[in-house]
C-alpha cells in the first residue's frame, strides 16, 4: 500500500529489501569531509553532527525493511547544473510528502533523502543552538553510510538512468 502511494506521488521506481541487504560503506563519511556540498559541520543531518558511522549503521540495521524510491530528472546536457539543483529541490519536496505518508502509515520509521536537511533555511547548528525540528529532520542515505549505487541495483533500479538525466534517491527504513 505504501509503495503505491509513493509511486502515485510521482516517483519513477519503488523497491524494497530487508535491511540485512543494505550495502554500508563507512568510508562515505570521508566524501562528506571533503565538503564539496558545503554542508559539512553546518547541518545537524550531516557529518559530523549526525553521529558516528557505527552508531548510524546500527540504528539502520535495527529496522526490518528498507523501501527505496527514486525520481529521474531530465537535464538539458551533462553540464546543466541549474537543472540538477531544480531536480534536487523538487525531490526534497517529494521527500517531505513521503514524510507525510510515513506519519499516517507507520509508527516507527527512519526517512532518508538526498543531501542535507532543508527544513530550516539556516540550520540551528550554525547558531550553536539545538535542532529546531529533530523529529522532522531528514538526513541523506549517504550520511547513514548507505552505498546508494549498490542499493539501487539490489532494489531492481538503475543508479544511472541515461545521458542528460540526474536521479535522486530516498528511503524509508521501517
Amino acid at each position: 500500500m505504501l509503495k503505491e502511494k509513493i509511486k502515485a506521488l510521482g516517483c519513477d521506481s519503488v523497491g524494497e529489501i530487508p535491511t540485512s541487504e543494505i550495502p554500508f560503506a563507512p568510508s562515505l563519511v570521508q566524501m562528506c569531509e571533503m565538503n564539496h556540498c558545503g554542508c559539512y559541520g553546518k547541518n545537524y543531518a550531516c557529518p559530523p553532527h549526525i553521529g558516528n558511522p557505527e552508531d548510524l549503521i546500527k540504528k539502520a540495521k535495527g529496522y526490518e525493511k528498507i523501501l527505496v524510491f527514486q525520481k529521474i530528472y531530465p537535464l538539458e546536457d551533462s553540464f546543466d547544473f541549474e537543472g540538477m539543483i531544480a531536480g534536487k529541490q523538487h525531490f526534497q519536496q517529494l521527500v517531505k510528502e513521503v514524510q507525510g505518508l510515513c506519519v499516517e502509515k507507520l509508527e516507527n520509521y527512519l526517512l532518508l533523502g538526498a543531501g542535507a536537511c532543508t527544513i530550516c533555511e539556516t540550520c540551528a547548528v550554525c547558531e550553536q543552538r539545538p535542532c529546531r525540528f529533530p523529529d522532522k529532520m531528514i538526513a541523506s542515505l549517504e550520511s547513514y553510510c548507505i552505498e546508494v549505487s549498490v542499493l539501487a541495483g539490489r532494489c531492481g533500479m538503475n543508479y544511472i538512468n541515461g545521458q542528460n538525466t540526474v536521479t535522486y534517491f530516498g528511503c524509508i527504513l521501517y
